[in-house]
């Protein structure tokens, strides 16, 4: 039945969106996340990567989180030389985390949980009718 694969879509969107989530937490919770001693990285920002599939279950398309990478943009450095990561300059590299970027992401996150939510729902009524036309 299609309404089973509507489910199911919105299912895996619902699941690839949390994933999302989980990660731009993480991001936020690590934006001044530094090194400990001079020349360590600090915390580098990760990204989610999604891809469509088809579910063999169902037959029908899914959306899943690919891979977790980290993004290779430079770290910015902040003059701070009584940090002990700081370099022999006095400068300490500062995760690439931008939290107003981890903020629009998450609210693209939560738009998209949302509305694969709301198919849920309508869906779920839709079975529901269906059901009671059939008694």
């Amino acid at each position: 039945m299609d309404l089973d694969k509507a489910l199911a879509i919105s299912a895996s969107g619902m699941q690839a969106q949390s994933t999302r989530l989980r990660v731009i937490a993480e991001n936020l919770a690590n934006q001044d996340t530094t090194g400990g001693k001079p020349g360590a990285d600090p915390y580098r920002r990760k990204t989610v990567t999604f891809a469509d599939q088809i579910d063999r279950s169902t037959g029908g398309p899914q959306v899943v989180a690919k891979r977790i990478d980290t993004d290779k943009s430079a770290f910015p450095q902040r003059y701070d030389p009584s940090h002990p990561a700081a370099n022999a300059d006095g400068y300490v590299s500062t995760p690439n985390v931008n939290s107003f970027v981890e903020v629009m992401d998450m609210r693209e996150a939560q738009r998209s949980y949302s509305a694969n939510l709301q198919v849920m729902q309508v869906t779920r009524s839709l079975l529901t009718r269906a059901i009671e036309i059939l008694k």
